[in-house]
């Protein structure tokens, strides 16, 4: 149900209050729904996710609560419910408490914005793209906030960490959406799904969609970019004072990253609830989220942690010229050859091809390529006697 038919039905159940009351009520129960469902999801998202990487590291993962462990995530909630709550003696207790709340609210203030549907209520406001980049930018202050609050060596460094690697990546992130702004014309979730009727821009733009879901990965702080966390060097980073639902609101806020990252990316990219006639546009949007959700969970199960000086020289050597490059191409393409969208998949691939060739073989570092050994002249001494 979208806002504004439960808007509606609120209005048919409560004729006798004002307009504006009826609104305000309508976005309270909208915004518990949300909250309620995303909360939900989040916690069956755990399950799974330790579910599928138990089953890529050759584990067997949770299966002691319910069948195939599906009751985890309730033990998991009670558990953390009953910890005790503890605040260090020397933290800034105010900014100790605020850092999770802001980091659960803002992450799930931007579901909000999600279209399900051309009716999306905020997903059709003009600036719902720049809304939602501006939230989630607020994630860096938050872990900022936590770590400089702990009073903790340990949790200090990981959120210098933090917000060195997450501003170096929001700004690739940023510079590659404006390909689809380009072509959209609108800065409307809802305008950038329709604009997708005809082809998705994944196939127009694989390098932008390469660059905006790697830097996307960067944000969330997840393999291989984990080092805000870093728990063999910081033993957990921004988090390591906290404990019980202070704790638990930083988790389910992690869990929720890459499905809200999965459909965003839907929008922009895959077209949104576009697809067969016959199928229901939430039933694919619901299918191409959940794709891209296991292509995330993929990328954490097998790649291993870089360095951070790997993860800062990423952002800026190879993503950040891939996102203007990227640009470029779109903006040409656009005045020259309008919408000739099989010229323009010919040549965004082809660039996309010699960028990755380029970046692998003249930025790679070639001093990891092992040098043929030279075998000792002591070595097999006695076989010439």
């Amino acid at each position: 149900m979208s806002f504004n038919q439960l808007n509606k039905l609120m209005g048919d159940l409560l004729p006798f209050l004002p307009d504006s009351l009826l609104f305000i009520i309508s976005g309270i129960f909208m915004a518990a729904g949300i909250c309620t469902t995303l909360i939900g999801i989040g916690s069956v998202y755990t399950w799974f996710e330790r579910r599928v990487l138990a089953k890529f590291q050759s584990r067997i993962g949770p299966n002691r609560w319910g069948p195939f462990g599906l009751l985890q995530p309730i033990a998991d909630a009670v558990k953390l419910m009953l910890k005790e709550d503890i605040i260090p003696r020397t933290a800034d207790k105010l900014v100790f408490i605020a850092a999770p709340i802001i980091f659960l609210a803002t992450t799930l203030m931007v579901y909000a914005f999600i279209p399900l549907g051309e009716d999306s209520q905020l997903g059709g406001t003009n600036v719902a793209l720049l809304f939602v980049l501006g939230i989630t930018s607020i994630n860096a202050l938050t872990v900022f906030m936590a770590g400089w609050a702990s009073k903790n060596k340990y949790a200090i460094l990981g959120s210098i960490r933090a917000v060195a690697m997450l501003i170096s990546y929001e700004v690739p992130m940023a510079v590659s959406l404006m390909g689809v702004v380009m072509m959209s014309e609108s800065l409307s979730l809802v305008g950038i799904t329709n604009s997708q009727s005809t082809i998705p821009y994944i196939l127009i733009q694989p390098l932008g969609a390469m660059t905006f879901l790697i830097a996307a990965i960067a944000e969330m702080s997840r393999a291989p970019f984990d080092m805000v966390e870093s728990e063999s060097e910081l033993i957990g980073g921004y988090i390591t004072e906290y404990a019980g639902m202070k704790f638990a609101a930083f988790q389910l806020s992690e869990f929720l990253a890459p499905i809200f990252t999965s459909a965003f990316f839907t929008v922009l990219f895959l077209g949104g609830d576009s697809g067969f006639s016959f199928i229901p546009g939430i039933i694919w949007f619901s299918l191409k989220t959940f794709i891209v959700t296991c292509i995330l969970l993929w990328f954490r199960s097998t790649w291993p942690r870089l360095r951070i000086d790997q993860i800062m020289g990423f952002a800026w050597k190879v993503l950040m010229p891939a996102a203007i490059l990227n640009t470029l191409l779109i903006g040409l393409e656009i005045v020259f050859i309008g919408e000739n969208y099989l010229l323009q998949i010919i040549i965004n691939f082809f660039a996309a091809f010699l960028f990755i060739y380029f970046i692998a073989n003249v930025l790679g570092q070639k001093r990891l390529v092992l040098e043929k050994p030279i075998p000792s002249e002591l070595a097999n001494m006695d076989a010439n006697r």
